[in-house]
């Protein structure tokens, strides 16, 4: 497995136990969080674990299901980047009242989802010769 699809792997994990933790803390303390707080968490949940673990399992499999290459692996590269700034950026900006931080991370993270999926309809695409 490349180191990319492992760093996926691992983001998920740690989106995992920091969205747990947020869900937690709003079960002890819902008063002392910030309105966006359960956003926060679900985001971390599932776009961050679940995507995430999607992300990297996706990128290591399709090829080999396919019997091609991944379309692109810079793609993957900046896809790794993009998703995970803009995750972060998102829930930031939602816990620390910063509507511009969490505006600039949601469009960092969409970018990065089109970037996967481009790469996956061009790494499974059925009209490309064998």
């Amino acid at each position: 497995m490349l180191p990319r699809n492992r760093w996926f792997i691992a983001a998920a994990l740690i989106y995992a136990l920091l969205g747990g933790l947020l869900g937690l803390a709003w079960l002890v303390f819902p008063a002392a969080l910030p309105p966006f707080a359960l956003r926060a968490h679900g985001h971390l949940m599932l776009l961050g674990f679940v995507g995430m673990t999607i992300f990297g399992i996706a990128l290591h499999v399709l090829p080999r299901f396919t019997g091609r290459p991944l379309y692109s692996e810079r793609l993957a590269d900046a896809q790794l980047f993009l998703v995970n700034a803009g995750l972060l950026a998102l829930v930031a900006g939602w816990l620390g009242g910063a509507r511009a931080l969490s505006v600039a991370g949601g469009a960092l993270l969409w970018a990065g989802v089109v970037i996967f999926a481009v790469n996956v309809v061009a790494t499974v695409r059925p009209w490309a010769s064998r």
